[in-house]
């Protein structure tokens, strides 16, 4: 004899409500730290979602009133240096050869993993000073922190592919001692060249979680990335006066993102009058990874 379980249709979705709810509820979410001094200056304008905004930004009072020393030494108030007691100075082995980074918050177990690659000329320890850049770098330490992460800032040899192998094999090595963990890569400047390679790699852009691109470039191959086929969320942030990487050239790129596909998780921040270095010291950190991580393939 056959047996048939009936089951109300309203409950039934009862349960999936309950259920969807218990999983947004369990979504990682990082804490505050020092919001109120790194929040957004005004908004000059704002598409209706959100997905482009445009910054009101001022020299005179984003750096000159921040810093102590300008561009060189943030005021107190911005930092707690106390995160030194969970930074390291590291050395990973790898196929692709050496990969020297610094590496702040838990290095098994981690929840989210968060890497920032230097540009032309950088080093790992750029992403850990914890002065320059307006105190943000020592912001995202102490989010990484204080929400159970891991924050990487490694060297590697140049922006190509022996340079994106070096990056892959950190993740790797990282993520198989955090399983479970969320994985975003901010690339500043001309280290967005490693950002798109990631995102075409069979391993790192089928891994990774989001992509923030700060100051940086474009690049179309991102149309045909495993990345972009999972819709990893990407953050452009971009000074209105960077003769670098003109402001012009990476809204278009942003723009035809959202050409294909209209409901692309991408977001654009304008930095109005800013230049090169702009996005990496005002980038909203904690704002930005949560929105990627309630976005998050």
């Amino acid at each position: 004899m056959a047996f048939r379980f009936l089951f109300p249709f309203h409950a039934l979705l009862a349960a999936a409500f309950v259920l969807g709810a218990a999983d947004h509820a369990n979504a990682l979410e990082l804490k505050p730290f020092k919001d109120d001094l790194f929040a957004y200056p005004a908004a000059l304008s704002s598409d209706g979602n959100g997905a482009y905004t445009v910054i009101d930004y001022h020299e005179m009072r984003d750096i000159n009133q921040r810093d102590e020393v300008p561009e060189k030494r943030v005021h107190a108030q911005y930092t707690d240096t106390a995160v030194r007691k969970v930074q390291q100075d590291l050395l990973l082995k790898t196929d692709a050869g050496d990969v020297r980074h610094i590496a702040v918050g838990k290095a098994q177990g981690a929840a989210i993993i968060v890497l920032y690659l230097h540009g032309q000329g950088g080093s790992r320890k750029q992403g850990i000073d914890d002065f320059t850049f307006g105190g943000n770098f020592n912001r995202i330490k102490n989010l990484m922190a204080a929400n159970g992460g891991l924050y990487l800032s490694p060297d590697f040899t140049d922006f190509g592919d022996k340079g994106a192998a070096q990056v892959a094999a950190l993740i790797d090595h990282y993520a198989e001692q955090s399983p479970g963990a969320k994985i975003f890569v901010a690339c500043g400047s001309m280290g967005g060249a490693l950002c798109w390679k990631l995102a075409g790699r069979k391993d790192t852009g089928g891994r990774i979680n989001g992509l923030l691109l700060l100051g940086s470039l474009w690049d179309q191959s991102f149309f045909t990335s495993p990345a972009f086929k999972r819709r990893v969320p990407v953050f452009f942030g971009q000074g209105s006066h960077d003769v670098v990487f003109p402001v012009a050239n990476q809204e278009a790129f942003f723009r035809s993102i959202t050409a294909k596909s209209k409901t692309y998780p991408t977001r654009f921040v304008r930095f109005e009058t800013g230049t090169h270095g702009t996005p990496i010291r005002m980038v909203d950190w904690r704002g930005t990874l949560n929105w990627m991580l309630s976005k998050t393939p």
